[in-house]
Parts: C-alpha cells; structure tokens; sequence
C-alpha cells in the first residue's frame, strides 16, 4: 500500500508541475486578445480540451474540462481511500451537469455535461432523466438522496450543500474548505434575501458542518460570529452582498495555500491527494479569471492574481 501511495504522489507532482502558476496565468490576462489568450493555452496542459478559436464560455469550460480529466486521472492512480477523496472533492463537476440538465430541460442555455468516468456519484441514472421530476427522482434514489424539490435554484444549493457535508464528514484533511463553502453559501442565501433555515434539507445537509447558530443569523455582519471558528477565516470584512467576491477569491487562494502545504508532506499519504486536487482546482479557476480578464483587454496586474474574478 505504501508503495501505491508513492507512485501516486509522484505522478501527482508531475501532474501539479503543469499547471500554469503565476506566471502562466498572468502571461494569459496579459494577452492582447482573447483569440491570442486561448490559443496560447491551446498549448499547455489545458490543450487536452481548449482549442483555438474558442469563445470565452467554450474556453473556461475546456479548462475545467482538462480540470475533470486530470482528477480522473489523479484517481485513477491513486488507492481505494484515495480515490474516495478525489472522488468527493470532484463532485462540483457533478453538481454541474445535474444542473445544467435541469437548465435544459426547462428551455434554459447550458453548457455540455463534464466527462466524468469513475468520478460520477449519481450521474449515470440522472443524465437519463428527461423531466425536473425524474431528476428529482434520481437523486432520490442515489447517494445525494432526496432534494426535496424539483426547482433548478433549489436543487442546486442541496447539492451544493450536501457536497460540503460529505466532504467535512469523509475528507479530514479538507475540512476548512468544507467548512468555509458551507459558509459561503450561507452568506449567499443571506445576500439574496433566502432564509436556508427554513427549508430543511439544505439546513439538515449545513447544520452537520456548521452546527446551528447559523440559523439565527439574520444578516451578512451578523454571520461570522455564528459558525464555527474553522470557518470565521472566509467571512473576515464581508458585511455587504459586494465583499462576498473577496470572500470567494479567498476561498480559491486557501485552496491553493493548503495544497501546497499538503503536497510537500513528507510521508506519501492521503493528504497529497487532497493537496493536489486543491493546486489543480484553484490553477484552473484562475486561468478561468485570466481569460475573461484578456477578453476585456489584458487589464490585469500582478496585484490583482489573489484577486482574480
């Protein structure tokens, strides 16, 4: 097992190598156009799905397209409890093309479903549903249960929710980012006039990660003094609807920090898989904020990497 585990992580660090970095991203929101900007990532690692001549939409969907493979991949490598974790973190992909089903299904533009092989939880039965209430009854009968609605906007956030919990419950090394998001969506729900303490799957689902004193907190400023204090770190400043991007970006960057810390473990073991799955995922959101900063003119500064939109 030691020997897997290994293997993994060397193979992984390659994998991590790859990513654009710094550099990499600032050199694509520096490009002069957009066209310049997705034919430049046509060949790096993101050349797996980006292809010259792509719009905005189609590119940053071809990055988190190579994101997806490139975890398939991490998982493929990796022993049973690895995978599991690779696994949980990709779920997003799934969240993804549930809704974007259900975003068709309604008349609704969305983008192509994510590949998503040994990564899908419930994927393969919900992909055959042609009615929001069939969706519904699939996620019924899978790991994700029941949503409790068949509404696109509410389906979303139990999934989203239900992400975080199984996260928190069954990747340790990743909880502050389960923990976080959970807060976030919170801070969201808050933001938009949504009171989540009253709908009981998505409160049952965030009350495991967050206990239950976020349920009385009736604005944004009141918020960080109500979940736990693993989370407190993504919600510091945010008092208004305009300081959540901070919040978010803040969220990417831990992503990134705890990789990092992860991967240089010593000792192969679980927690370089979550480290590289963190690098990998915060790598392509960036170069997915690059891209829109290029199709608005390269107006972009080193300043602004930890911030990138």
């Amino acid at each position: 097992m030691t020997g897997d585990w290994v293997a993994v992580a060397v193979r992984g660090r390659g994998l991590a190598g790859r990513r654009l970095g710094r550099d990499g991203v600032l050199r694509i929101a520096h490009s002069s156009s957009l066209a310049a900007a997705v034919a430049d990532l046509s060949r790096t690692a993101y050349g797996h799905d980006v292809r010259a001549g792509m719009d905005l939409r189609a590119a940053q969907h071809a990055v988190n397209a190579t994101l997806a493979w490139h975890l398939r991949i991490l998982a493929g490598w990796a022993p049973i409890h690895g995978a599991d974790r690779v696994r949980r973190l990709a779920a997003g992909f799934e969240v993804a093309n549930i809704t974007g089903l259900l975003a068709r299904l309604e008349g609704r533009p969305a983008g192509p479903a994510y590949t998503l092989g040994a990564l899908a939880v419930g994927w393969m039965n919900v992909s055959a549903a042609r009615t929001p209430a069939e969706v519904r009854q699939a996620l019924a009968a899978s790991a994700w249960g029941d949503p409790g609605s068949e509404d696109l906007a509410a389906i979303r956030m139990v999934l989203n929710a239900a992400w975080a919990r199984r996260v928190s419950e069954h990747v340790p090394e990743a909880h502050a980012w389960s923990s976080a998001f959970a807060a976030l969506l919170v801070a969201r729900a808050l933001a938009a006039g949504v009171v989540l303490a009253r709908d009981p799957v998505p409160r049952r689902h965030l009350s495991a990660v967050l206990g239950l004193r976020w349920t009385s907190a009736a604005t944004l400023a009141e918020l960080p003094s109500r979940v736990p204090r693993e989370a407190t770190w993504v919600l510091d400043g945010v008092k208004t609807t305009g300081d959540l991007w901070r919040a978010e970006s803040r969220w990417w960057n831990r992503l990134e920090t705890d990789g990092l810390r992860l991967c240089a473990t010593p000792r192969p073991e679980p927690g370089v898989v979550v480290g590289l799955v963190g690098l990998l995922a915060a790598d392509a959101w960036r170069t997915c904020g690059a891209l829109e900063r290029a199709a608005r003119g390269g107006l972009f500064t080193a300043e602004d990497f930890d911030e990138v939109a």
